[in-house]
């Protein structure tokens, strides 16, 4: 709890590490709603519902428990995503990042905006239609954010590689882009060499007609680019 008494107030830090311009937290609850894939997740297991309410603060640690604040360089070492594809045609979104910074960071996170998008037409029960389905994402990354995922503790000089198995499902140009985090709820922030944000963004043509597709000889599909 905040202390009442401002005079009681420890005093602030002005170490490098206190930098930080926290942003307001997103309530837990609201991204789990606004994930249709969790909501047909959890009527169907109730138990992994609150589990994964546990882990949000309800009964578990926080996912931002002790993360400290201020800010921690990285460096965005190999970042790839095929500029053409095809409908129906799997891809991998890859994000390696490096900690070039001499203390560890917290918890190295991407977060991902434009493999979804939001339709205008007003009334839909949810707005939000998918560019790209995930069929893979790196393994043990989910957060309690829809577009955020996490790998935890970076150590210094250390590498981490984000990749997501995703499938086309609307054709047209579209713009994904990327913002590297060092935690989840805005202490840490993550910096590149020159201060700037470590963030990107690809553009990518998306063909509406299917890729062709044999049978080779061992009877698995083959498609072809």
């Amino acid at each position: 709890m905040p202390n009442a008494n401002p005079s009681l107030a420890p005093p602030r830090s002005r170490a490098r590490r206190t930098r930080s311009r926290p942003r307001a937290a997103v309530v837990c609850s609201r991204a789990l709603r606004g994930n249709r894939a969790f909501r047909g997740f959890a009527l169907l297991a109730p138990a992994v519902l609150s589990a994964a309410l546990a882990g949000c603060g309800g009964g578990g640690p926080r996912q931002d428990a002790n993360e400290p604040a201020g800010e921690f360089t990285v460096e965005v070492v190999k970042h790839s995503f095929p500029a053409r594809q095809r409908i129906a045609s799997r891809a991998n979104l890859t994000i390696q990042v490096r900690n070039a910074d001499s203390e560890a960071v917290p918890n190295v996170a991407v977060t991902v905006d434009g493999l979804a998008r939001r339709d205008a037409q007003p009334d839909l029960s949810d707005p939000t239609k998918p560019v790209w389905i995930i069929d893979h994402a790196p393994a043990g990354s989910v957060t309690a954010f829809t577009n955020t995922w996490a790998l935890g503790r970076l150590a210094p000089g250390a590498t981490r590689t984000f990749t997501w198995r995703v499938t086309a499902v609307r054709p047209g140009t579209h713009t994904v882009s990327y913002r590297v985090g060092a935690g989840l709820d805005g202490k840490a922030q993550a910096r590149l060499d020159n201060g700037q944000a470590p963030e990107g963004s690809f553009t990518v043509r998306v063909s509406g007609a299917p890729a062709r597709s044999t049978v080779g000889d061992n009877g698995e599909v083959v498609r072809a680019p």
